[in-house]
């Protein structure tokens, strides 16, 4: 150990002794303070516009490690060139073998002297953390110093590389150049023979691109840290290979075996760490916002026995390429986290091509009949054709039609439960831990049935049409669908008694009377204390009301109006109230996004508390410029006036209420809402300037609250704590000129003293 420490203190010694090294440190430590300068400079800013800025660690932090990443290509060969290849070209390397040291004591040695230049660089983001101690509110120091550690894990494989490809060559030039490439190499192994599984998981583990990611995400796995073991290990083992081949003359054919059998070492102990059951993980987050949350743990405890996912990838579709064989690995660590849990999970992939409605590439060859667009597809992204079933052949296997043959996942336990896993037709597109959990737990547990009344003229459940409700309910495609979210849904009529499963009845702006019959057999419903969510305008007021009256709430008179510059004068906006934080955390979320329920046509609710229920205001409009107007109509050409002769009163309009009483053990709940249209299919959908909708808050906070919580799943995690960077804009020039200047200036000076210091010696 002695030997190799005095190696790596005169490698050090020769390193800081050239302007190489010191070049490098002073151009990483300005890039880096650059960066890190610069999202301070952008956090302040924010502060200063009044924004409120969360996860601030993260924000200064993560844009430096990714950075980092990329420009280290360009440092690693500059400072591992000479490390042996100096020694090859000037002849020390006889002296080296002749003194009572051995090969392994060499190389090792000259890799402790760039681990310890490692520590150099990385000890720039620790000065960095130090700094943020003080001006950052709540700084998550383990986080960040987990992503440093990464960082220096990858710089020192990157060494290794270096380190062995100076032992191929006494031109140091050829080392510098030949790193390079290996390190382009490796990082983009992962693309090659991918259609092969075993060679697939090998490339993919082998390869270096992202491989910190983990660590400057917060998480650190037993795959990574094996990876930075083994890695560097195998590259210091060809090092000592090929200089102990200079010495003793082998054949090539015999090292070629050595190297060959170093790699399978390798190779073999990377695959079976990559493997769920030998995986172990530790989130150093402060939110373990790497780990899944309670909730989804409770789910996963509960699916017992094996877990296949099976990822139906329609070639025709919009998320085909999610699939193909060389983005495999990708679209798997999108289910890392239940693996973790449940590493009995597989993921199988079938690859088909059939039609379908496709949205966003609706002219891409659509002049071409099927079977040849989708060949056409294939030969322009380089795929194997013959890899996809046709229409018929997939039939066989599964019939997809009623998902519209899109890019679809089936969840299938061991014991036989089967359901469906979307894509979602939004900037994520991909399922979050919600909708993963909600498919999850319709496997092992009995959801919330939702029935939706019909038969009276009701919003419909099935129909996409402008005023219905096949979006909240039913539609696949939108991630805060009901059907997406943990709940069965299901139509429902009166001319039977609701049935016992159906826990939640929408009865959604009716157009006709209930029958006395009809009435009765609703009422049973309602005395065994089924929960409703019942939703009207006024054009409905007269239909509505006998129903809503039996709980002392009845829609007033009028429609609600605000004249606005830019809208309609029926457009009113409502807010969530205090008791709505209550009594729901999306109601909460809604509030703190400064969102708001967008109402066309509403109907204010009046109430009285004399029908045995605690009533809780929901919604509620501003208390000025708004009234209940009753002679206005037309609001297109007409111009409203507020009229108090009229009965027209402006004053603060209750727009939804949530009404609960005991019933035994439980509670049963109801909630009322005067806009039949704020949650229809377009209003959903549809955005207006200067107004930000949270409609769809409406329909989670409603149902989650009606259904005691049990849908959707919750997947929150602690807020962030990091909100406030006790700096102003004084503050932010003084760390620029710190980090971006002083202290690369500093090293410069440091490096200038030492260039004299030797020439006078």
């Amino acid at each position: 150990m002695n030997m190799i420490y005095k190696i790596a203190k005169t490698e050090l010694q020769m390193l800081f002794y050239s302007p190489v090294a010191w070049l490098v440190l002073i151009i990483f430590t300005f890039q880096s303070g650059m960066i890190f300068s610069g999202m301070i400079e952008m956090v302040e800013r924010e502060q200063a516009m009044g924004y409120d800025p969360i996860f601030i660690s993260s924000s200064l932090f993560g844009r430096l490690f990714y950075n980092v990443q990329d420009y280290l290509f360009l440092y690693i060969p500059l400072l591992t060139m000479g490390l042996v290849s100096r020694d090859l070209s000037g002849g020390t390397i006889k002296l080296l073998h002749s003194s009572p040291m051995t090969n392994t004591q060499i190389i090792l040695g000259k890799f402790l002297s760039m681990m310890i230049f490692a520590l150099l660089l990385v000890g720039i983001f620790v000065l960095y953390v130090i700094y943020c101690l003080f001006v950052v509110e709540n700084f998550d120091i383990w986080y960040i110093l987990t992503g440093i550690l990464g960082i220096y894990l990858l710089i020192c494989t990157y060494a290794s590389i270096g380190l062995f490809m100076s032992t191929i060559s006494s031109y140091q030039i050829i080392a510098a150049v030949g790193t390079f490439v290996l390190l382009t190499f490796l990082n983009f192994v992962n693309g090659i023979w991918q259609d092969i599984d075993f060679v697939r998981d090998v490339t993919f583990w082998l390869s270096l691109r992202g491989r910190a990611e983990s660590f400057t995400g917060g998480l650190i796995s037993s795959e990574d840290v094996i990876y930075f073991i083994m890695v560097p290990g195998m590259f210091l083992w060809f090092s000592i290979i090929k200089l102990s081949s200079r010495v003793s003359h082998s054949s090539k054919g015999r090292n070629a075996m050595k190297y060959v059998g170093v790699f399978l070492v390798v190779a073999v102990v990377g695959y079976l760490s990559s493997r769920p059951h030998l995986m172990g993980y530790v989130d150093t987050t402060r939110e373990k916002s790497r780990t899944l949350t309670p909730n989804s743990q409770e789910i996963v405890k509960k699916l017992e026995g094996g877990l296949t996912i099976t990822t139906y990838s329609n070639l025709l579709d919009d998320d085909f390429m999610k699939a193909i064989p060389r983005y495999q690995n990708y679209d798997k660590s999108n289910f890392r986290e239940y693996v973790r849990f449940k590493p009995e999970i597989k993921m199988e992939y079938v690859y088909y091509y059939d039609s379908v409605q496709n949205t966003r590439r609706r002219g891409f060859l659509s002049d071409l009949p099927m079977e040849k667009r989708a060949r056409q597809i294939a030969h322009l992204y380089k795929i194997k054709f013959s890899r996809y079933l046709s229409p018929d052949q997939i039939k066989q296997v599964i019939d997809l039609a009623p998902e519209d043959n899109r890019f679809v996942r089936q969840v299938t336990r061991e014991s036989g439960e089967k359901t469906f896993l979307r894509q979602f037709d939004d900037m994520m597109r991909d399922p979050s831990e919600g909708e993963i959990s909600a498919a999850f737990k319709r496997m092992v547990m009995e959801l919330p049935t939702v029935g939706f009344l019909t038969g009276h003229g009701e919003r419909d459940m099935n129909l996409y049409r402008d005023r219905d409700y096949a979006c909240f309910a039913r539609d696949k495609r939108f991630r805060y669908a009901l059907l997406n979210q943990g709940f069965e849904v299901q139509e429902v009529n009166l001319n039977e008694d609701i049935p016992t499963l159906v826990n939640i009845l929408v009865i959604a702006d009716m157009a006709k009377s209930l029958t006395v019959e009809e009435m009765v057999r609703l009422q049973r419903y309602i005395d065994r204390g089924g929960n409703l969510f019942i939703v009207g305008d006024p054009n409905s007021r007269e239909y509505m009301n006998p129903l809503t009256q039996l709980f002392g709430v009845e829609f007033m008179e009028g429609v609600l109006v605000k004249p606005t510059e830019n809208f309609q004068p029926d457009l009113v906006t409502s807010r969530p109230t205090a008791g709505a934080l209550e009594l729901s955390y999306f109601y909460e979320t809604m509030d703190s996004w400064k969102m708001s329920a967008v109402m066309s046509g509403a109907a204010g609710l009046k109430y009285a508390e004399d029908k045995g229920f605690k009533v809780i205001p929901v919604l509620q409009t501003d208390t000025l410029g708004v009234w209940n107007e009753l002679e206005t109509t037309n609001f297109i050409d007409d111009t409203v006036r507020f009229n108090p002769a009229a009965g027209e009163i402006e004053q603060l309009y209750t727009t939804a209420v949530a009404l609960a009483r005991p019933m035994g053990d439980r509670e049963q709940k109801i909630v009322i809402l005067g806009d039949a249209d704020c949650i229809s299919n377009v209003e959903l959908f549809k955005s207006r300037e200067e107004i930000e909708s949270g409609n769809f808050y409406i329909i989670l906070g409603s149902f989650a609250w009606l259904s005691d919580g049990e849908a959707p799943v919750d997947v929150r995690r602690p807020k962030s704590i990091d909100n406030h960077l006790f700096l102003e804009k004084m503050g932010v020039k003084v760390t620029d000129v710190l980090f971006k200047w002083f202290i690369p200036i500093a090293l410069l000076i440091g490096a200038i003293f030492v260039a004299i210091r030797r020439r006078g010696r």
